[in-house]
């Protein structure tokens, strides 16, 4: 049994964070599918470095805009071609899965995020352009976000939301997410995941810790991001693995996974697997860049209650950044809104430098 069948064995499915059109040629998405990947997630930085980056999308840039197309149309129409793609060698596993797994994600424009029918409506609206069963939506949990999510459930669309620090994050998406299969006229078959970003945390609250510079203060580095998933995790278990959601799980509703996103280690001086090592549980995604899961395949760890064991201590641990004088509440809603300004400044790198391949393109 390899690494990520261990995963899979403890109850976690790895879900591979990025796409790029070769994977899809060449092979190397399916035979990451056979070691034991079971999904994939995308985002606007993650195209913008496969397009911007490579020439394999410029014969369908020079296509789409020759035919009168903009730079945002021809992203749209490249995006909507890998994803499907994706989708389709991933459609065994949903099949096999009976719809746990197997999916693919692409996010609504970034530049919305702010924008409840705006949201709606561009969710809605790729959902018909890919036309795959095991497609989410990706919708960030902003203040607008929570009531296109809520709403987007309740209409049968699958949603991976995205871009949650906090324990408030968790709250308002899980609320929304049991809102709407409450509102779904059949919730069987709905499927969401909860996308809790895990290394950015560390990355900020350390910077803090450093600042305060006092002993209590630097001996929490490198905790909080674990401590702050853990009680994610154990809000997770009350909601939807008790009698609060026990109705409509008769109804064959689905929990709402809780997905770990930003699992690479960004300091160096941790070790280059700790997002995936310490997070491993039942009933939850790690989706794992490439290089990392290269990491994680050599020489990670699966402790199958990894992610229960200590969320007492986590507690504490969180409690104590109050003392020292860090405040994570802000420190969570500055990294939320700086992820929608980074997704939307990758957006518009993107569409830039699409633009500057087809004039190039127009003129060879």
């Amino acid at each position: 049994m390899n690494k990520l069948e261990e995963l899979n064995a403890a109850g976690q499915s790895v879900w591979l964070d990025f796409i790029r059109r070769d994977m899809l040629q060449n092979g190397s998405l399916k035979t990451l599918v056979a070691e034991g990947v079971r999904g994939l997630t995308s985002n606007p930085s993650i195209f913008q470095n496969a397009i911007a980056t490579s020439d394999e999308y410029d014969a369908q840039i020079k296509s789409v805009v020759q035919s009168g197309g903009t730079a945002e149309t021809a992203f749209e129409a490249l995006a909507v071609q890998d994803i499907q793609g994706a989708a389709d060698v991933l459609r065994g596993v949903y099949d096999e899965s009976a719809g746990r797994d197997g999916f693919v994600s692409l996010e609504v424009s970034p530049t919305i995020a702010h924008d409840t029918d705006a949201t709606i409506n561009d969710a809605r609206r790729l959902w018909g352009l890919v036309d795959r069963p095991n497609l989410m939506i990706k919708v960030p949990a902003t203040a607008a976000g929570i009531p296109a999510i809520e709403e987007l459930i309740a209409s049968g669309l699958n949603i991976n939301v995205t871009l949650m620090f906090s324990m408030e994050d968790y709250e308002n998406v899980a609320q929304a997410y049991i809102r709407g299969l409450g509102r779904a006229e059949n919730p069987a078959g709905i499927a969401s995941v909860a996308s809790f970003f895990v290394s950015r945390v560390d990355g900020k609250v350390d910077a803090a810790l450093d600042a305060v510079g006092t002993e209590p203060a630097l001996a929490l580095r490198g905790k909080i991001a674990i401590a702050n998933s853990k009680l994610a995790y154990a809000r997770y278990q009350e909601l939807f693995e008790g009698h609060c959601f026990a109705d409509l799980a008769a109804s064959g509703g689905r929990p709402q996974r809780v997905l770990w996103a930003s699992t690479s280690t960004k300091n160096p001086a941790y070790p280059d697997t700790l997002y995936v090592d310490e997070l491993v549980g039942p009933n939850t995604v790690n989706t794992i860049p490439p290089k990392t899961l290269e990491f994680f395949k050599d020489h990670g760890t699966v402790n199958p209650s990894a992610i229960t064991t200590g969320v007492d201590e986590a507690r504490d641990l969180v409690a104590t950044l109050a003392d020292v004088g860090v405040d994570l509440a802000a420190i969570t809603a500055d990294l939320q809104e700086a992820g929608v300004k980074s997704f939307a400044d990758a957006f518009a790198t993107l569409l830039t430098a699409i633009a500057d391949k087809s004039t190039l393109l127009a003129e060879a």
